[in-house]
C-alpha cells in the first residue's frame, strides 16, 4: 500500500467501496430529486381524449370552409362544453357547440374555431374573449378551419406502451408532473442517503452560546450538514463530541441506526488528542493524501451495517474541500447517480492575480476562487490557510493546481471546480 495517496486514488477507492442504496417506492413529492430505478411506461394515452386547445366553437369543417368576414358561416349553437364535461352533444350539419380549453371534443366535430374568429354569438363584430354565457342560438364564423385545427389529439403527448421516463432519470418538477399526468402516484427510486455529521473537539461550543477562554464555535457541523443537503442527502447535525474516544465511539454507535453515511471532522491528524483515529482504530483507514488543504483523511465501513464513515480534517477549509472531493461523489453514487453526475462540474478559466502563485511540489492544491464565467476568469479569494472560513464564504469555485506545478503565472489556464 502506498504511503501517500493521490487525490484520484483516494476518491476511486472510496467510490469502489460505497454501493447504491436499495430502491424503494416513494410518493411523487417524496421522490423529488431522486433517481428512477426502472422505466416507467405509459399505460393510458396522454391526453386520454381529443380535447380543445382553445376557447371557441367545435364545428364541422365543411360548414366553415367558405367563411369570410364579408360572408360569415352562420351556425346553430346546440350547447356548451366545459372542461370535465361527460355528456357531449353530437355536432350535425350546420351546428356548433361552445367549447372551453381542455374540454373533450364532441362527436361529429372536426375542428375548433377560436372565439376570436367569430362574433361570440353577439351578432356584432369579432369577439375578443369567450363570455360567461351564450348570447344567442347562433354564431357567425369569419374564418375557415382545417380538420384537426386547435385539437389536442388523444395520445399526442404520450402514446400507450411508450416509455414516459427511462431508468436513471433524475426526478424534478417536469418529470413529477409527467408522472402525475399519466396517473402514477408513486415510483421506485433510490432514496436520498441519510447522513449524520459529527464534529469532534473539546474546544467546540454550539453557536449562540458564549465562548469560554480557548473555545470556538462549531462551524464544521453546520457547514458539512448543509453541504450534504446540497448534495441531495437527508442530513442531520449531531452535537459536537469532546476529545474522548469512548464517548465518541458510543455516540457513533447510537447514530448508525439512522445513518446511511457518517461524516466526522477533526481528530485525524497526528496530535495527542486525535480521538477519531483512536476510536476507529482497526476499522477505518487513515491516510495521507498528496493534496493541500486536506492531507489527513480517514475512511472505512463501520459497525454491523458497514456504514461508510468519512473522517475529515478539522480545519474548516480542509473539511469543506475534502467533502466536495470525496464525500459528495460518494453520496451521489449511493443515491443512484453515475458518471459525471457524481461530481461538481469543471471548467477552465484564466487566472487573475497580481503576482505568480506558489504551490507545494508533489501536492495538488485547491485554492478558493471567485469565477467570472462571462470573462472566463477566476480570481483567488483569501490566502491558502486552511482556517480561513471567511474567505471560503466568498468563493464559488475551487482553483486546482496540479501536483507537478510549483508556480502559476497570472493569465495561466487552470481547471476550476464550480461550487454553485
Amino acid at each position: 500500500m502506498t504511503d501517500v495517496w493521490s487525490v484520484d486514488e483516494h476518491r476511486d477507492d472510496v467510490l469502489a467501496a460505497v454501493r447504491p442504496l436499495a430502491p424503494i417506492d416513494l410518493p411523487l413529492l417524496d421522490a423529488d430529486g431522486c433517481v428512477l430505478v426502472e422505466d416507467v411506461a405509459v399505460h393510458d394515452a396522454l391526453p386520454p381524449f381529443d380535447n380543445s386547445s382553445m376557447d371557441g366553437y367545435a364545428v364541422r369543417t365543411a360548414d366553415v370552409e367558405t367563411a369570410t368576414d364579408e360572408f360569415p358561416a352562420v351556425l346553430r349553437v346546440i350547447g356548451d362544453i366545459a372542461a370535465g364535461s361527460g355528456d357531449l352533444p353530437a355536432i350535425g350539419p350546420g351546428e356548433a357547440a361552445r367549447i372551453m380549453t381542455g374540454a373533450p371534443l364532441p362527436p361529429g366535430a372536426q375542428a375548433v374555431v377560436p372565439v376570436e374568429w367569430t362574433d361570440g354569438g353577439t351578432g356584432a363584430g369579432p369577439a375578443v374573449a369567450m363570455t360567461g354565457r351564450a348570447h344567442g342560438p347562433e354564431v357567425r364564423v369569419h374564418r375557415p378551419a382545417a380538420a384537426g385545427a386547435h385539437i389536442r389529439g388523444r395520445g399526442s403527448d404520450a402514446a400507450p406502451g411508450t416509455v414516459a421516463l427511462p431508468a436513471g432519470t433524475v426526478l424534478g418538477a417536469p418529470q413529477l408532473g409527467l408522472l402525475a399526468a399519466i396517473g402514477r402516484a408513486a415510483v421506485p427510486v433510490r432514496p436520498r442517503p441519510r447522513v449524520v455529521v459529527l464534529s469532534t473537539g473539546s474546544e467546540l461550543t454550539a453557536p449562540g452560546r458564549p465562548l469560554a477562554p480557548g473555545r470556538i464555535h462549531d462551524s464544521n457541523g453546520f457547514m458539512l450538514t448543509a453541504a450534504a443537503r446540497a448534495a441531495g442527502a437527508v442530513a442531520y447535525r449531531a452535537a459536537a463530541v469532546a476529545d474522548d474516544a469512548d464517548t465518541l465511539r458510543a455516540t457513533l454507535d447510537d447514530q448508525f441506526g439512522r445513518a446511511d453515511l457518517v461524516v466526522t471532522s477533526g481528530g485525524v491528524s497526528v496530535g495527542a488528542y486525535d480521538v477519531v483515529k483512536e476510536a476507529l482504530e482497526g476499522e477505518a483507514e487513515f491516510r495521507r493524501l498528496a493534496m493541500q488543504p486536506g492531507k489527513p483523511q480517514g475512511f472505512g465501513l463501520i459497525g454491523p451495517g458497514r456504514i461508510p464513515l468519512f473522517a475529515l480534517p478539522g480545519n474548516p477549509v480542509s473539511a469543506y474541500v475534502s467533502f466536495e472531493l470525496f464525500v459528495r461523489p460518494a453520496l451521489r453514487a449511493m443515491a443512484g447517480h453515475t458518471g459525471a453526475a457524481l461530481h461538481r462540474p469543471r471548467t477552465t478559466a484564466r487566472l487573475v492575480t497580481d503576482a505568480p502563485l506558489s504551490s507545494p511540489a508533489g501536492r495538488r492544491q485547491y485554492l478558493r476562487g471567485a469565477h467570472l464565467p462571462a470573462e472566463g476568469t477566476v480570481r483567488p479569494v483569501g490566502g491558502a490557510g486552511s482556517h480561513l472560513v471567511a474567505a471560503l464564504a466568498q468563493a464559488d469555485a475551487l482553483i486546482e493546481i496540479p501536483e507537478t506545478v510549483t508556480e502559476v503565472a497570472p493569465g495561466a489556464e487552470l481547471t476550476v471546480v464550480l461550487l454553485g
